[in-house]
């Protein structure tokens, strides 16, 4: 398959394109700087000339804080950039993937969430990624939408890597137990978009690895998997003030993998197994 992606020097996006390359497939890897997505006319240009079957799109406005006062930046990236790929996509009948969030969820059910539970995103960042989720649906016949929550991987920053540098200089650590979600690990998740985008089961999907826990649980199976042995403490959200809320509860069920058949992301403590010695090493 000729596959472009979008963001690809990001967190996902670079997992994505590695994957794809290992799985045979024809890999356009666009950054910022090869595809503007907030420029529609560049976007139709780039993919009407190279024709791909399927556009992964993992280009995002992800700086939760910053978007709270930056509404116009968060809406040009994640929905009107996101149109400009489903508007370039439909004219050549490629597939899109559109990478989105548990942000689009409040967090405050007891449950977690289904694909089809209402949404109702409490910042900036979770409305302007569920406003890109609305116009992928209603301007592309061929998509998949994929949710995804407390993403680590090699490339940029992310929890894992902030908790093993701090582990390594801080004696002693606080962080929230009242938060709780599924860490995905990025090599993981492309897998599972490598495999998703071969089918034509369309629709929404909530892909992360399996199980859950809080932050602070998280924070204690990486310092075991590290041998690090700071002093671990609890404590509420409360704690840590910031410009967006974050949700209490980030928990996805994977309702529409298993409802179409497909193979799920494996436990989250093992993909972080494989994941820290690997990072460690590459240090």
């Amino acid at each position: 398959m000729r596959i472009l992606v979008t963001g690809a020097n990001g967190q996902l996006g670079k997992d994505v394109v590695l994957v794809g390359a290992q799985k045979g497939h024809h890999i356009l890897a666009c950054t910022r700087y090869e595809l503007d997505i907030t420029n529609q006319l560049q976007c139709e240009e780039v993919i009407t000339s190279t024709k791909p079957d399927v556009i992964i799109h993992c280009a995002a406005y992800t700086a939760v804080d910053a978007a709270e006062t930056d509404e116009d930046g968060a809406y040009l990236v994640n929905a009107v950039g996101s149109r400009n790929i489903a508007v370039a996509a439909e004219k050549i009948g490629a597939k899109v993937c559109y990478i989105s969030t548990d942000y689009v969820f409040d967090g405050k059910s007891s449950l977690p969430y289904r694909e089809y539970d209402n949404t109702n995103p409490q910042t900036v960042y979770g409305k302007s990624k569920r406003a890109g989720e609305h116009l992928v649906q209603s301007l592309s016949s061929k998509y998949f939408i994929v949710r995804t929550s407390w993403v680590y991987g090699v490339q940029g920053n992310n929890f894992v890597k902030t908790m093993l540098k701090l582990g390594m200089e801080k004696p002693s650590l606080q962080v929230v137990h009242d938060q709780i979600g599924s860490p995905t690990y990025t090599v993981d998740l492309a897998h599972f978009l490598e495999r998703l985008i071969k089918t034509e089961a369309y629709g929404i999907y909530h892909a992360s690895n399996t199980g859950s826990c809080s932050w602070f649980e998280f924070a204690q199976a990486i310092f075991d998997e590290a041998g690090l042995k700071p002093e671990l403490l609890p404590c509420s959200t409360d704690k840590f003030t910031r410009p967006a809320p974050r949700p209490s509860n980030s928990v996805m069920e994977h309702l529409s993998i298993r409802t179409n058949g497909l193979e799920d992301l494996r436990p989250w403590r093992e993909a972080l197994h494989e994941f820290v010695p690997y990072l460690i090493t590459d240090k």
